[in-house]
């Protein structure tokens, strides 16, 4: 990607993480033409100014589609892309093409091939540091079909925003030492995945995150209130707050939202 924005006149480039204690959002890039004043330290105290603004539109984002999967948006089976050693995507299952075209169905627009073969290029990024760092000296080594402390699979879980329901793309190597091929699974998000990154958008608290995982698990007030130690009016409470902040209409609109 710099090879290709040097190409066409981009000089100096800034980049500003962009994250806070709940996870990060996103990354925020900006470029100025070749033999223009390059970016310096007070351009780079602005744009740290700008990160709450931008973190914060960037989770309304996340949070402005359906809370529960939209009827008419299909379910699809997992697809595999495969990114090969120079980082190029150099195969796309049917499953994974039919995934694309709902993100662009659902974003309104279609979405530039290069902008889909850089995301699963840096997902397969993330995979060879993962698989490199696990392989070091001193670090256990990553078993087939398992994750180690040191390493587990990078992945991306993404909102209903995107394509109208929950969905997560995961890569893992071909090969120990993540040199060769690597492939990037795309398949609708399981409840487990989506409570964690669910929780996170919609800014609940710990003790809220523990009663909806609780829910999730079918567990009534009284069981709720049993485990985490407090009172079922605490408990209620606390299921309030996050039918406020999620916009939930009551527990089964908010399962439905977790488990689809």
């Amino acid at each position: 990607m710099d090879r290709l924005l040097a190409a066409h006149g981009a000089g100096s480039q800034l980049r500003l993480l962009l994250a806070d204690a709940r996870g990060v959002w996103g990354v925020l890039r900006l470029l100025r033409s070749a033999g223009g004043r390059p970016f310096g330290e007070e351009d780079a105290r602005r744009a740290v100014r700008l990160r709450p603004v931008l973190v914060e539109a960037l989770r309304r984002y996340g949070t402005s589609g359906p809370l529960c999967p939209e009827p008419d948006v299909p379910a699809l089976r997992p697809g595999v892309v495969v990114v090969g050693a120079d980082h190029r995507v150099k195969a796309v299952s049917p499953q994974a093409r039919a995934w694309h075209d709902q993100w662009s169905a659902g974003s309104g627009q279609a979405i530039p091939p290069w902008v889909s073969d850089l995301f699963f290029a840096g997902l397969s990024l993330a995979a060879r540091a993962d698989a490199l760092r696990a392989a070091a000296p001193g670090n256990a080594v990553q078993s087939v079909g398992t994750h180690t402390k040191e390493s587990s699979a990078p992945l991306v879980c993404l909102p209903p925003a995107v394509c109208g329901r929950w969905l997560t793309c995961q890569a893992e190597p071909l090969d120990a030492d993540g040199t060769g091929d690597v492939a990037v699974v795309v398949q609708g998000a399981t409840a487990d995945l989506v409570v964690p990154s669910f929780c996170a958008r919609y800014g609940l608290t710990a003790r809220e995150r523990d009663v909806v995982a609780e829910l999730r698990e079918g567990a009534a007030v009284k069981q709720i209130a049993r485990r985490l130690g407090v009172s079922p009016y605490t408990v209620n409470d606390h299921l309030k707050a996050v039918f406020r902040k999620t916009g939930a209409y009551g527990r089964d609109d908010l399962i439905t939202a977790l488990t689809r």
